[in-house]
């Protein structure tokens, strides 16, 4: 039997739809590594789940976020490959849905200090997005706004 390392990731993630398309970003990085996931990330010390999404989405995003409103929370568990170990991932999101915001969406990020997984966002039609493009913690979340993701 194969000794698994725990991994617990708590973040602050955006739903920002807009004619049935959604806003996502492709991952540069971590478990969801080319795949396209809700904007937002990891809370940091002494940092509220909202001030961690508006930080976070400017940093990925280039966006400021006028309006919001709090969501769901939920969490999602499953195994990643990282380093040759496998850690077993217990993912926490706190989510909220983007109402108003502010400024232009950037489509290309660089990778940098601040910018560290996002390589860009975009609006993608819902109805179009199968399950192996999207983060298993985007594909709840939209089911739960009663999307159908093939």
């Amino acid at each position: 039997m194969e000794n698994k390392k725990d991994y617990r990731h708590l973040g602050a993630y955006g739903l920002l739809i807009e004619n049935n398309k959604v806003l996502l970003i492709k991952k540069n990085s971590g478990p969801y590594h080319n795949k396209l996931d809700l904007p937002g990330g990891t809370i940091e010390k002494n940092e509220r789940p909202i001030e961690a999404l508006q930080r976070e989405f400017k940093e990925e995003v280039g966006i400021n976020i006028v309006e919001s409103s709090l969501f769901d929370a939920d969490s999602i568990n499953f195994d990643w490959e990282y380093n040759n170990e496998i850690l077993h991932v217990h993912h926490i999101g706190i989510f909220y849905i983007i109402t108003k915001y502010e400024g232009k969406i950037k489509n290309v990020n660089i990778i940098d200090e601040v910018n560290d997984d996002s390589l860009g966002a975009d609006f993608y039609d819902i109805n179009k997005l199968s399950s192996e493009e999207l983060s298993k913690i985007a594909i709840i979340e939209l089911e739960k706004l009663e999307y159908s993701i093939k």
